[in-house]
């Protein structure tokens, strides 16, 4: 198979069954549909990458090569698709998920400590100031706003997943009409 310059860094089905790290997962590795860029496996491998990216907030690679197993989707695409959640896209997410986990779920009442307003910043450096205490008042934060940031973020990751499915099969197919009508109109010229 022929690899262009932006493919040629992807390790290969070969390269990974020869590295003696993954030897005992390369029966799990060696689908050919797990290497393979073509319209099914990269839209696939999109949809579960995102899925996994927002709806898991750790370790997502590694979801992100399973899911790809699992499904039998292209492995490099779904890996690189979990990076969509990075430091810089994490905070206006996850506040995102929030408020529409509140909506969805219709709770008006915020909890005491759960705000989210313009004094939360404030609150946020104040109570995280000594070190020791930080992981304690994250936890607590995340159990009283947990059932809507997770609804919203499940809604978010569904909603994400299939538009990336969506838009690399759309994407894909106008490549082809277009490729196709330029084939033709060479035909033609000639």
């Amino acid at each position: 198979m022929r690899r262009s310059r932006f493919f040629k860094h992807i390790p290969t089905s070969e390269s990974i069954q020869e590295n003696r790290f993954l030897k005992p997962f390369s029966r799990y590795l060696h689908h050919h549909f797990l290497w393979q860029f073509n319209r099914r496996g990269v839209a696939g491998g999109l949809a579960v990458g995102l899925f996994v990216g927002i709806a898991i907030p750790f370790a997502q690679v590694l979801f992100g090569a399973i899911g790809a197993i699992f499904i039998r989707v292209n492995l490099p695409v779904a890996a690189f698709a979990t990076f969509a959640t990075n430091p810089f896209t994490v905070p206006p997410l996850y506040y995102a998920a929030y408020r529409l986990g509140n909506f969805l779920i219709g709770s008006d009442q915020v909890s005491a400590g759960a705000s989210l307003g313009p004094g939360v910043f404030n609150k946020v450096v104040n109570e995280q100031g000594e070190v020791k205490h930080w992981y304690e008042n994250l936890i607590a934060w995340v159990q009283t706003v947990g059932p809507e940031l997770m609804t919203g973020l499940l809604v978010i990751a569904v909603v994400s997943a299939v538009a990336g499915y969506v838009l690399v099969n759309v994407v894909w197919h106008f490549q082809a009409r277009y490729r196709w009508r330029k084939r033709g109109m060479r035909k033609f010229a000639e």
